[in-house]
């Protein structure tokens, strides 16, 4: 009995892909078949056993009928279906629930990013690394997407101090243990190597060539794209450093202020008693003061509510209106 048991086990390991391929998709009808046998060739040529795993961002176009198609054709094809629109952190979520493989890569379906490099990078990852990801040059893009993108990216290496060229590249390899310990929500995918970094990961680079797309159009929303991603990577500081202990910092900001507001009225407490006048003629300075003390006590007890829900509450769930299709 027991041996029937192991059997099955290494029957069930070895059904497992060796990398799983999480492509989000949004409105690339055209792109998908090329995509899919670009994906295939690629893959099979470094040898591994995969499995594909489209995820339709509520595409309006034919893109779940093309995805349909290959799944007739294809076991290694997978679907995971939004009805609506959720954004690109909730398909790349998606897809790494979805995911069996011990390699986890993410593409974007718009191939601007050649699927032969894969290899590249596996073999960057056996250089001992969790992540690595793919750094463009020579890119193809509008100019203005361009500038958003350089920005960003040297405004995130001078605050994380990351050496990361291309933090926002849709083109990465994961290691499993990566994906199923990344927590994401909101627009984290633009921050993805910070967050992994912030959980103890290693996070390489490789270069990449960029090609111009094929089909279809750019989803790139300009400037306010950029602020996004900074605020995005605001919050990923923020929990990384504190997330665990959040009345470090509000009480280190509610003690500051606090101390401010105690030190003007201690002043024109010791102004009163020695005699140098009213404290109502300095009525706008004794405002400042009790203000400051009101707000140092918020900030505090920010802080302590803060803390009490660290520990009621684990992760927030991730959990979307979605379809599989195994």
């Amino acid at each position: 009995m027991n041996d029937s048991i192991e059997n099955l086990k290494k029957t069930l390991k070895l059904a497992e892909p060796a990398l799983s391929a999480v492509v989000p998709v949004m409105n690339e009808e055209e792109n998908i078949p090329l995509v899919f046998k670009e994906l295939t060739s690629a893959i099979e040529g470094e040898g591994l056993s995969y499995e594909i795993i489209f995820v339709d961002d509520g595409s309006t176009d034919d893109s779940f009928k093309e995805m349909m198609k290959l799944k007739e054709v294809s076991p290694a094809v997978k679907i995971v279906r939004f009805r609506s629109n959720k954004g690109k952190t909730a398909a790349l979520s998606a897809g790494f629930r979805a995911a069996r493989g011990e390699l986890v890569v993410t593409i974007d379906a718009d191939l601007q990013e050649s699927p032969q490099e894969i290899g590249k990078m596996i073999k960057e990852m056996e250089k001992g690394f969790d992540l690595v990801s793919a750094w463009r040059y020579n890119r193809q893009d509008s100019p203005t997407k361009n500038l958003v993108s350089k920005v960003f990216n040297r405004f995130v290496r001078m605050i994380t101090g990351d050496t990361i060229h291309d933090i926002n590249c849709g083109f990465k390899l994961y290691k499993k243990e990566v994906v199923k310990n990344l927590n994401l929500y909101g627009e984290l995918h633009r921050v993805i190597p910070t967050l992994a970094s912030a959980s103890g990961f290693r996070v390489g680079e490789v270069q990449v060539e960029h090609q111009p797309r094929k089909f279809g159009h750019t989803k790139f929303s300009g400037f306010l794209r950029g602020f996004h991603g900074i605020f995005d990577l605001f919050s990923v500081l923020f929990l990384s450093r504190f997330g665990n202990r959040p009345l470090h910092f509000f009480g280190m900001a509610g003690f500051i202020v606090f101390a401010f507001g105690f030190a003007i009225a201690l002043f024109l407490a010791l102004r009163y008693f020695l005699g140098f006048g009213f404290i109502g003629e300095r009525m706008p300075l004794f405002l400042l003061g009790i203000l400051s003390m009101v707000l140092g006590f918020q900030s505090l007890s920010i802080g302590l509510v803060g803390e009490m829900l660290v520990k009621k509450i684990l992760t927030p769930s991730n959990k979307y209106d979605e379809e599989f299709y195994s």
